[in-house]
C-alpha cells in the first residue's frame, strides 16, 4: 500500500514568502502542524524564536524552550514548536516579560511589541455564522475558533447583532466577547492582504459589486496623511470605531 496523508517535510524554496528565512542557506525548514491558521498565512513557533526574536540559535533550542512551556499563544501554553501562529495572535514569553501581537506589514507578518494589559485580549474577524442546537448562534472567527451566542428565540434571534466581516474583541484566555465593531464607513481598519498589506486608516467608502459576494466589495481606506488605498472587503480588518483598540507600529 502507498503512503497516506500529506508530506511532513517542507523545503525552504517553496516555503511561504512571508517567512523571514534564507532560501538557499539550508534545504529544509520546519513545516507547521495543522492548526488555526493555514500554511500560507502562519508563522510556526520555531521561526518566531529562532529567526525573528533570536532567543534560540537552532531549532533544537527552540524545541527545548517550547517543550518547557515557556511560550504562550493567546494565553495558552503551547509545547509544539511547529504550532502555527497567525494574524492578531498574542505571543507571550513570561520569563522575559514580553508580549507580541502578530500584525500584517508590506513584508508579510511581523511581531509588534505590546504591554501586558493589551496582551489580555485579541481582535477576531467574523468569517461566518451558523445556527446550532440548544438555541445558540455560532460565530466562526478568522483564527479557526468559534464563539456561541445564546438566543432566546432561534427563529427571531434579537441577541444576534453580529454580521460577517465584523470584528469582536475577545478576552484571553477565557475568550469572552468584550466589544463588537460593526464594519462600516469611518471605522479604523488594517489591510491584511494584497499590494497594500499592512496599511491602515479609516474607511472612506464601501462599494458593493453587483453580482458578486460581499467579500468582493471595493473598500477605500484613507490614512492620517491623506493617502488613499483601495482593496476588497476580504482584506479589510476593523480594529476600532472612534480609535484603534490595539497599538500599531509607526510604519508598516
Amino acid at each position: 500500500m502507498g503512503r497516506k496523508g500529506g508530506s511532513k517535510t517542507l523545503k525552504r524554496k517553496p516555503a511561504p514568502r512571508i517567512w523571514p528565512i534564507h532560501r538557499k542557506e539550508f534545504v529544509w525548514v520546519v513545516k507547521p502542524t495543522p492548526g488555526p491558521h493555514s500554511l500560507e498565512s502562519c508563522l510556526p513557533i520555531t521561526l518566531l524564536l529562532r529567526d525573528i526574536l533570536k532567543v534560540a540559535k537552532t531549532r533544537r533550542e527552540a524545541k527545548i524552550i517550547t517543550a518547557q512551556g515557556k511560550v504562550y499563544v493567546d494565553g495558552k501554553g503551547r509545547r509544539d514548536d511547529k504550532f502555527p501562529t497567525g494574524l492578531m495572535d498574542v505571543v507571550s514569553l513570561p520569563d522575559l516579560d514580553k508580549h507580541f501581537r502578530i500584525l500584517p506589514s508590506h513584508k508579510g507578518l511581523i511581531l509588534h511589541l505590546i504591554n501586558r494589559e493589551e496582551a489580555s485580549f485579541k481582535l477576531c474577524r467574523i468569517e461566518n455564522k451558523t445556527v446550532v442546537k440548544n438555541g445558540h448562534v455560532q460565530l466562526n472567527l478568522h483564527d479557526g475558533s468559534n464563539v456561541l451566542i445564546k438566543v432566546a428565540d432561534p427563529k427571531n434571534p434579537q441577541e444576534d447583532v453580529y454580521n460577517t466581516f465584523d470584528t469582536v474583541k475577545i478576552s484571553l484566555p477565557d475568550r469572552q466577547i468584550l466589544e463588537h465593531i460593526k464594519i462600516k464607513e469611518n471605522d479604523y481598519v488594517i489591510i491584511t492582504g494584497g499590494k497594500n498589506m499592512g496599511k491602515y486608516g479609516r474607511i472612506v467608502k464601501i462599494e458593493k459589486v453587483k453580482g458578486k459576494k460581499g467579500k468582493d466589495a471595493i473598500v477605500t481606506v484613507e490614512d492620517d496623511k491623506g493617502n488613499r488605498y483601495q482593496t476588497v472587503m476580504e482584506f479589510v480588518f476593523a480594529i476600532g470605531e472612534t480609535k484603534p483598540l490595539i497599538s500599531l507600529p509607526e510604519a508598516l
